[in-house]
C-alpha cells in the first residue's frame, strides 16, 4: 500500500522559552537560558533549579474554556499546546471532522502533583479524605481526554509513556496513523510538569538534576567540557500532523521514525539503530542528514553516548553535521522533551536558520560534534531529531524540509 506524506501544519509550544509558535522561536533563538532557581517545593527540600513555565494561570491560556476540577497540570500543558496548535494550522475549534481525527499524546510521568496532594490530605485527615478523582485525573490516557474536550474532537485517543521518548514515539505513532490513511489529522506530542516535591527529590538523588541553584542559568551545559548534569523541567509541544494533499501548509515532512533499545551496559548505543531506522523509513541516507539536533541535556555520560553513537552513524562526516541541543535553554521537560525538539527543528527548517546551543564554550574532545553558541544560518533539507531516555530506550525522527 502506497503511503502518504505527513507534513506539520500547526505548532503548538508551551516552554518556559514562550507559549505560542512566535514568542517561543524568539526565545529559543535568543541564546538565552531559562532556567532560575526553583523555591516552590520548600526549603526542607533543599536547593532546586529548574526552568518553568511563569504563569499564574496556564488556564487563562484556554480562552475560557472550562476543564474539570483537578485537571492535572501536565494535561493543562498539553491542552494549551494543542489549542495554539490548531489556530496554527487555521483549524478552528469545534468544526474539526472527528471521524477521521486522531490525538497521541507522549508523558513520561503520572500526575505526581495530584497523587502527593491525595497522600497528604489522607495523611493529614483521614482515609475519609481520600480524593476520588485522583483515579482518574493522574492517569496518562486523561492527558489526551482533556485535549480531547478542549479542541472538540471525538476520534481516536491514545496516550505514550516511553520515558523521556514518549513525546516523540507520540508524534512517531501519529505519523504512521496518518500515513498508512488510518487518520488525516492527528493532534500529537508530548507534555511533562514534573516539578512537585516527589519525584524531584528522587531525581536529584539519581544525578538527573543538580544539587545546587547557584548559578543556575549556567548549570545546563550540553556537551560542554565542563557540564555536569542536566536540569529537569517542564513544558509541552503539540503539532497538527496532516497528509500532503491538505490544503494547509507545511512547515516540514515528517519522513521517518524509528526506535532501539541500547545494548546491555552500553548508553545510547540504541541511537545508532534508531536513527538508521528512521532513514530507513525515511528513504534516505545517512550522509543527506545536514543538522542533528541532539537529546544533549548537559549530563556527563549521556551527552558524551550519545556523540560516540552519532560517530557511529556519520563517521567522518560528523564534523560537517551542524549540530546543536535545547536543553542549556529550556531544560529536560522529560517526555515532553523531543515534542519541543522536533517543533524546533520544523521551524529551523522553515527559516534556514538553527538555535545556538546555550552555554556551550568549551569543545569536549569525547564530544565531537559540530556545535556553537550561535544562531547559525543554515539552508537545511534533512533533520535528525534524537531522544534518549531512562530504561534504555531511543527514538529518531528525520525531518524534511517543505519545498
Amino acid at each position: 500500500m502506497k503511503r502518504r506524506r505527513v507534513k506539520i501544519t500547526g505548532i503548538g509550544p508551551v516552554t518556559p522559552a514562550g507559549i505560542g509558535r512566535e514568542d517561543f522561536w524568539r526565545g529559543i533563538l535568543s541564546g538565552q537560558s531559562f532556567i532560575r532557581p526553583y523555591r516552590k517545593l520548600g526549603e526542607e527540600a533543599g536547593a532546586f533549579c529548574a526552568a518553568y513555565i511563569n504563569v499564574p494561570d496556564i488556564k487563562t491560556n484556554l480562552g475560557g474554556f472550562d476543564v474539570p476540577k483537578g485537571t492535572s497540570r501536565q494535561a493543562l500543558l498539553a491542552a494549551v499546546g494543542a489549542r495554539l496548535a490548531l489556530t496554527d494550522a487555521g483549524l478552528i475549534v469545534g468544526q474539526i471532522s472527528t471521524k477521521n481525527c486522531g490525538i497521541v499524546i507522549g508523558s513520561s510521568l503520572l500526575d505526581f502533583g495530584g497523587i502527593g496532594s491525595a497522600i497528604d490530605s489522607v495523611n493529614k485527615r483521614g482515609p475519609r479524605a481520600a480524593q476520588a478523582r485522583v483515579v482518574y485525573t493522574a492517569t496518562l490516557t486523561s492527558v489526551s481526554e482533556i485535549v480531547a474536550r478542549v479542541c472538540g474532537v471525538e476520534g481516536k485517543s491514545l496516550s505514550v509513556q516511553t520515558s523521556c521518548c514518549a513525546g516523540m514515539d507520540a508524534i512517531g505513532q501519529a505519523f504512521r496513523m496518518v500515513s498508512s490513511g488510518e487518520i488525516d489529522i492527528a493532534i500529537c506530542g508530548g507534555t511533562e510538569a514534573p516539578l512537585h516535591k516527589f519525584p524531584m527529590l528522587e531525581l536529584r538523588a539519581a544525578g538527573l538534576t543538580p544539587l545546587s541553584s547557584e548559578m543556575s542559568d549556567r548549570i545546563a551545559r550540553p556537551f560542554d567540557l565542563w557540564r555536569t548534569t542536566g536540569v529537569v523541567s517542564e513544558g509541552a509541544c503539540i503539532l497538527v500532523l496532516e497528509p500532503e494533499e491538505s490544503p494547509r501548509p507545511g512547515y516540514a515532512f515528517v519522513a521517518g521514525y524509528g526506535t532501539a533499545n541500547d545494548q546491555p551496559d552500553d548508553l545510547c548505543s540504541g541511537l545508532v539503530d534508531s536513527a538508521n531506522s528512521a532513514f530507513a523509513d525515511a528513504f534516505i541516507r545517512p550522509m543527506q542528514i545536514d543538522v542533528i539536533n541532539a537529546w544533549g541535556p548537559g549530563h556527563r555520560l549521556i551527552d558524551e553516548a550519545e556523540a560516540k553513537s552519532m560517530k557511529n552513524v556519520f563517521g567522518a562526516r560528523l564534523p560537517g553535521v551542524a549540530a546543536f541541543s535545547l536543553k542549556g535553554a529550556v531544560g529536560s521537560a522529560l517526555g515532553a522533551a523531543p515534542a519541543i525538539q522536533v517543533g524546533a527543528s520544523a521551524l529551523a527548517l522553515a527559516s534556514g536558520v538553527i538555535p545556538g546551543t546555550v552555554n556551550w564554550q568549551f569543545p569536549d574532545p569525547s564530544c565531537p560534534l559540530n556545535i556553537s553558541g550561535r544562531v547559525r544560518e543554515i539552508q537545511h533539507r534533512f533533520d535528525l531529531v534524537n531522544a534518549h531516555g531512562v530504561g534504555n530506550v531511543n527514538a529518531s525522527i528525520v525531518l524534511q524540509q517543505c519545498s
